[in-house]
């Protein structure tokens, strides 16, 4: 009996300390959940415009052509060296990861490069001639294919060149000029390549490569008298690397998911 009514005494004390014990239990800060993570969607679509400057070289080669019989004779290959600052601007559109565009580009240039002739000579002292090509200005006119890894863009570019380019020709010992083929715009086609990375919702900065192609063309030079000096076949072809900072605007909105 002593036994039973201890084991009940013990089971109703163990039944009113629990409420206590409980109680007695600091109490468990709220927290509020972190944020879930959001990753940005970078979207090149929309319009942008910007500026470009680098270096390159044109390669250009002459061959003297004979009033008479029309043969060529090589005289050299040289290559023009230099400069160049511009600006371009251009639309794109994204769908997916793929990203297509197309651009127009302008730039000053100065990539200018001499070389003696191996076969002309001045016939009042008998002495080599010197051969100078300068390229003061381009164009390029071309569309885009791309594929994209977020903000981080590679592309492939062609289409039409536009380029301004003249010719001289001096007196090796003196450096008098003898005749010069005047100024002009030569057309032609460009590739090129590029990479750019978006750094913030609507800036980028990359690098390009370009290449432009102009083919053979006759030239014809004159004194500084304007009497005709003669003809060259003359070959052109430049190779160019850029830096470029573009600014987008009038496209989506960056996205999120």
């Amino acid at each position: 009996m002593n036994k039973i009514l201890f084991g009940a005494i013990g089971a109703a004390a163990l039944i009113l300390s629990a409420p206590a014990s409980a109680a007695d239990l600091a109490a468990r800060p709220y927290t509020k959940a972190p944020p879930p993570v959001v990753a940005t969607i970078y979207d090149w679509s929309g319009f942008y415009i910007g500026i470009n400057g680098g270096g390159g070289s044109m390669h250009s080669c002459w061959d003297f052509i004979d009033p008479v019989t029309g043969f060529a004779t090589r005289e050299g290959c040289h290559n023009a060296t230099g400069g160049t600052v511009g600006g371009q601007i251009g639309y794109r559109w994204q769908s997916s990861q793929w990203v297509f565009g197309v651009e127009g580009q302008g730039n000053w240039a100065d990539f200018s490069g001499d070389f003696v002739s191996s076969f002309v000579i001045n016939p009042l002292n008998g002495a080599l001639v010197t051969n100078r090509s300068r390229m003061d200005a381009f164009g390029l006119i071309t569309g885009q294919v791309g594929y994209a890894w977020n903000n981080v863009l590679f592309y492939v570019k062609g289409g039409a060149a536009v380029v301004n380019t003249k010719f001289d020709v001096f007196d090796t010992p003196t450096g008098i000029l003898l005749s010069s083929a005047a100024s002009s715009t030569r057309w032609g086609g460009t590739v090129g390549a590029g990479l750019e990375v978006g750094f913030a919702p609507n800036w980028s900065v990359g690098v390009e490569y370009d290449h432009i192609f102009l083919g053979n063309r006759n030239r014809d030079f004159f004194t500084p008298a304007g009497v005709f000096d003669g003809t060259d076949r003359i070959s052109q072809n430049v190779d160019m690397g850029l830096v470029r900072v573009n600014y987008r605007w009038g496209g989506p909105a960056i996205a999120k998911y």
